[in-house]
């Protein structure tokens, strides 16, 4: 990996984490582009090992960004627990709510683990995965009442999240996109859709993150090497501003921007699909 492809793929990784445009999509369709506009340049996967390393990055991020909310959420849920009454507090049904809602990704994920590694990553299924979720995205935004915070969270809201969430394993879904896309028809605001999409995110991130690395452990060796420390670091950076900068819009904007987006993407991946580019 050259410092360049380092600073790239930790960009890429870092932003397309948690903005809803997938980030599976984007690591799939950089390189086949910068053959397209360069063809004597073509980059070499990075393998599982640095792929897994480099996503340490964006599960630093969350864990740094939403810091305070973590630590009042858990001591409330602890404080709930030891007074025997564990739903007294909405910090404390909010901490149950993460914990519900991450229990169907990591069923599914679990149980199709190998399906989503091979087959799944199709481009085909990519490609559709874009558009298909862009326009349950665009119905969302117009149909939400966006009247809900995040103290009218139910569990039904939970479970139902927490499934959208399981069906961002297929590739091309995008974690949050499918999150506050369900968010918003259940009537939440948009943040407060994109900020429950985070905080039931730091468990499915952190847990894979770390499960990557553990699987490939005997992979690693005894060197990073700079260029992996340097994606690592730019995943990090970019996945922090990444998440303030989505939060921060919301207020004040639709989702309208990354459905297009998303719909010229996958319009874009078809194209090189049918005409043998990728």
């Amino acid at each position: 990996m050259s410092l360049l492809e380092a600073i790239v793929l930790g960009l890429v990784q870092g932003l397309t984490e948690f903005l809803p445009i997938s980030s599976t999509a984007h690591l799939r369709i950089v390189p086949a582009l910068i053959k397209l506009v360069d063809s004597g340049h073509q980059w070499n996967d990075p393998g599982a090992a640095a792929s897994a390393i480099i996503q340490l990055g964006t599960m630093a991020a969350i864990l740094v960004y939403f810091r305070r909310d973590i630590l009042r959420l858990t001591l409330a849920l602890v404080t709930a627990l030891r007074h025997r009454r564990p739903f007294d507090t909405v910090d404390a049904r909010l901490a149950w709510y993460v914990i519900v809602g991450t229990v169907p990704i990591v069923v599914l994920g679990v149980t199709l683990e190998e399906f989503i590694e091979t087959r799944a990553r199709s481009l085909w299924i990519i490609a559709a995965a874009l558009i298909i979720l862009a326009l349950f995205l665009s119905l969302a935004e117009r149909l939400s009442s966006r009247r809900r915070g995040l103290d009218h969270l139910t569990w039904t809201d939970a479970v139902i999240i927490g499934l959208a969430q399981a069906a961002a394993l297929i590739p091309g879904s995008s974690r949050s996109g499918t999150t506050i896309t369900a968010g918003l028809f259940l009537g939440l605001e948009r943040e407060t859709a994109a900020r429950f999409s985070f905080l039931l995110s730091i468990p499915a991130v952190a847990g894979s993150g770390l499960y990557e690395l553990y699987r490939i452990r005997s992979a690693l060796g005894p060197h990073l090497g700079i260029p992996l420390l340097v994606a690592t670091g730019m995943a990090l950076v970019s996945g922090y501003l990444a998440i303030a900068f989505l939060l921060r819009y919301l207020r004040t904007h639709t989702v309208y921007i990354f459905v297009w987006y998303r719909i010229g993407l996958g319009l874009l991946l078809l194209v090189l699909l049918t005409r043998g580019l990728v």
